[in-house]
Formats: C-alpha cells, structure tokens, sequence
C-alpha cells in the first residue's frame, strides 16, 4: 500500500467514524464561528481549479480567510504555466512546496489522486471530472443531519444525470453505508447510474428501483436530490439536447410530496427546479450551500491539524501492460502515470478512476 498524507480524495477511504467527526467539528462551528477565527493563522490554502467553480471554490476560500489562513492558487489554467503544457505533476507538486493543504478540481476522472502521488502537502478532490466530490457529499451530510436529523432509514431519490453526476455518486455511497436507507434513481436510460455504483448498493443489499417518471416517485421521498443535465459532459450539443429539460421541479410536482421532504442541489441550477419552489421551506438548496462553508472549515481544519491515520492512495499493483479502458481517465492525459489497478484475474479496477478493466 502507498500512503501519502491525510488527503481525502474519496470520502469512503475513511470509516464513518471519521465522517461523523468532521460533521461533529462543524456543528461546533456553526454554534460558535468566532471561536475558530484564528485556528488556520500561519498557514496557506492552495486552490488550483481547473474547470470553473462558484461554490465549491469561493466556499473554499471563505472557509480558509475564517479560520485566519491565506489562500493562493488559480481559478483558470489559462493564467497558469499550464497553457504553456506543464503537466499535472510538475503544477501541483511546486505549489505544494508552497501550501500546507492544496484543493483542487479537475475535468479528469482520477487527476486529484494522480497529483496526490507527488505533493508535499495533503491534498483535498473538489471534484475530478464525473467521478467523484466528497466534499460536495460532506456538504450533503451536514445538510440532512442539521435539517433532518440522522441519516439514517429513509427513502431518497435521485433525480437527472445521474451517469456524469460526481455529487450524485458520491453521495450515494456514503448513504449506503448507513442502516435502513432506500434509494430511487429517477433518470432517462442514456443518463442512468453508472453499473460500478449499482454493484456497492447490491453488494451492501441496499434497496433500490430504477425509474424514469418523477411525478410517480415523489410521493415516497424523503429526500429529493436534483440534477442538472451537465452539458459539458457531453460529447456533442445534439447529445445534451436530446436529454436537456426531461425533468423539472415546479410547486405541482411538490404539492404531492411529503411535508417534510428535504429537497437538494449541488447547484448552479439551469431549468431543473424552477424559481417558484425557491419558496417552499422544503427547498434546502440555498441553505445547503451555505452549510458547505462550515464543513470544508471542519475539514482544512482536520487535515491540517493531521492527527488522523491517512488511508492508503494506492491499495493495488502497477501494471505495466495494462491501461485504463476508460477514455476519460487521466492515465490517457498523464502518461508518465502508473498504471495501478486493484483486483487479480480477468478483471482489474483502475486506483485512478475506479472503472472496470478486463484483461486476457
């Protein structure tokens, strides 16, 4: 196994135990914000975003500037060495020799643990292309814990894209790892989960439909997580369009749903809730990104203060003839990469991207 710092590149490399303290800590922060002003002073936050940003990023930062830290970093790549080709390595490696903590989001599927391979300092995913964003889940969790109280025993429902969802994956793997939670995925067929994240809910016996109606499904909700049709995922506008607009929340559609439903959104928003449920006190979305500042305070806070075991970043073997099937992982970008899988066999699992590879 390789070790490299107390990273969080996927929030189920830790137990939940670690979860809960995270939402825990950040609990304590909401109650008393001030008495954290100074508890990141001295230290430096690197941002390196390379796909654009508005929460996740300036949450960030917030959270950074209100434990008394400094941030540096860039917001687009195009103002960086990397428009002149420098490669994820090099970029992320000097502006770790800078900062105690480096965050990052990538359009790449495995590039936040690719540069994980090579910092000097702990580093946070803020989303990896369509992979993965634990810290949008951490979001997610302190969310229903502050609002529902527990996580447990409830019936929540997926709504949009859920192939190219990261937030959406993510989430439902860490609601999988507690008791009683039911899941219905609401998706067109060319948008429906991806078969590595229905194989975790079967192998845990966790119950789940898949349907594509969501007037139909509503009314069994307990949580309603919403989507947009992502159209930078796709490979062409003729694509996107033919699956933009299939799902849109408006007040009917909520006049059939529970009067407590919890509804979220990792957000920005395009048409997939409309304005008018803006005004439903069921309508978290607003508040969910605001509780996202206070758990990322909870997190810099975690990794920097270090006293936490790391997980392992790498659990497989290199394998020097085999390459990621994936098209849309960063070992096909990064070549100098290599190739870890985990598994033995016919069929190996990329460490990068988690995509299924199967060999002679």
């Amino acid at each position: 196994m390789i070790y490299n710092n107390l990273n969080l590149i996927d929030l189920n490399d830790y137990p939940v135990s670690w979860w809960e303290k995270l939402l825990s800590l950040a609990h304590k922060i909401i109650s008393d914000p001030g008495a954290y002003s100074k508890a990141c002073e001295g230290k430096i936050m690197g941002t390196l975003f390379y796909e654009p940003s508005t929460r996740t990023q300036m949450s960030f930062q917030t959270a950074m500037l209100r434990l008394g830290g400094t941030i540096i970093g860039f917001d687009n790549p195009a103002t960086s060495s990397v428009a002149k080709g420098e490669n994820l390595k090099d970029t992320t490696k000097i502006v770790s020799e800078y900062a105690d903590v480096v965050v990052m989001r990538h359009p790449v599927a495995g590039s936040v643990k690719a540069a994980a391979l090579n910092t000097e300092c702990p580093v946070i995913n803020a989303g990896d292309g369509g992979h993965l964003h634990p810290t949008q889940t951490l979001t997610d969790l302190l969310t229903l814990k502050e609002e529902k109280g527990h996580l447990d025993n409830m019936t929540i429902g997926f709504c949009g894209d859920l192939k190219n969802g990261r937030t959406v994956h993510s989430l439902i793997k860490a609601m999988s790892c507690y008791q009683g939670n039911s899941f219905v995925l609401i998706s067109t067929p060319e948008l429906s989960l991806p078969t590595y994240i229905k194989d975790i809910l079967n192998a845990g016996g966790h119950k789940f439909t898949e349907v594509t109606d969501l007037d139909k499904a509503i009314d069994q909700l307990d949580v309603l997580y919403m989507t947009r049709i992502q159209r930078e995922r796709f490979s062409s506008e003729e694509e996107y369009e033919k699956q933009k607009g299939c799902y849109i929340l408006d007040n009917k559609k909520m006049s059939h749903a529970k009067q407590d439903l919890v509804v979220l959104h990792p957000l920005p928003r395009v048409d997939e809730i409309a304005v008018e449920v803006d005004d439903d006190p069921r309508a978290m979305y607003f508040k969910q990104a605001k509780y996202g500042m206070y758990i990322r305070m909870a997190l810099i806070l975690t990794i920097i203060e270090g006293s936490d075991k790391p997980a392992p970043l790498i659990t497989g073997c290199e394998h020097i003839h085999h390459k990621c099937s994936n098209p849309n992982c960063i070992v096909h970008r990064e070549t100098y990469l290599p190739h870890y899988f985990r598994g033995e066999g016919t069929t190996l699992e990329c460490e990068y991207c988690d995509e299924r590879t199967l060999v002679e």
